[in-house]
């Protein structure tokens, strides 16, 4: 299968919203929506990340948006891919500003700058029988805003570490062309895609604190499994491969 270039080829853009996710999969039911549309928001009230997590982001300042896919070409026990092409180009992106940070994916699909968080990733898979029939990539991306007022760990932008002002619909050309890069070598190689994600994953094989259920364990990232669980190794060979709600990073 040859993937066109799809992704931003038409761009809704808004004031205000609650949630791009949101406004995305109400349009979508409606049949408002074609496959690489994308629903923009110059500020989003409830921004949404993983779980009940509220996504941090000032007026006009940063990338509130979310794409929409229709995935038929990957099978639904295999939709962790997503997780991987997304996290790359939002990587890819960061590190076309960032060239002389280290850039890397938390999983499954948040992007760090060293060890501060830049960018955020959520993605509404539906599924039709044995395919995947569309998917809401929304994507929160910190670029101007310098002030973070939640109580979010660890937040960073690109203007804090550049002390640059940064175009947003630049940006947001430049990730569409990463996304659109990233889903062609998906067609060409998902093997390649595996290894780069890897590559970049936050904590690769380094021992760190980590919460299994109600423990605090020593251990280390040792790969994914087939469904895109995370595998983790401790010092005296205890395996686990962990959902989402399963572990957690102790940053």
């Amino acid at each position: 299968m040859i993937y066109k270039n799809i992704l931003g080829k038409q761009i809704f853009r808004f004031n205000f919203l609650e949630s791009t996710n949101t406004t995305a999969l109400e349009m979508l039911a409606m049949k408002q929506l074609e496959e690489g549309s994308v629903v923009s928001a110059a500020f989003q009230k409830a921004g949404k990340g993983l779980d009940t997590n509220l996504w941090e982001s000032e007026k006009d300042k940063n990338l509130t948006l979310s794409f929409l896919l229709n995935p038929i070409y990957i099978k639904p026990e295999k939709q962790f891919v997503l997780n991987e092409i997304v996290s790359l180009a939002v990587a890819d992106l960061v590190k076309e500003n960032l060239s002389r940070k280290e850039v890397k994916i938390k999983w499954p699909n948040d992007v760090y700058v060293e060890d501060r968080k830049i960018a955020g990733i959520l993605i509404n898979n539906s599924i039709n029988g044995n395919e995947m029939s569309s998917s809401v990539i929304g994507i929160g991306l910190n670029v101007n805003q310098t002030k973070f007022v939640s109580d979010a760990p660890n937040p960073v932008s690109l203007k804090m570490l550049t002390k640059k002002e940064y175009n947003l619909d630049f940006v947001l050309y430049r990730l569409c062309d990463f996304m659109n890069l990233r889903f062609r070598e998906l067609m060409q190689n998902k093997n390649k895609i595996d290894k780069e994600y890897l590559k970049k994953l936050y904590r690769f094989e380094i021992y760190k604190i980590y919460k299994i259920g109600k423990n605090k364990v020593e251990a280390r990232i040792t790969g994914l499994d087939e469904y895109g669980k995370l595998c983790l190794e401790t010092k005296d060979s205890r395996k686990f491969c962990c959902d989402l709600k399963e572990v957690k990073f102790v940053i």
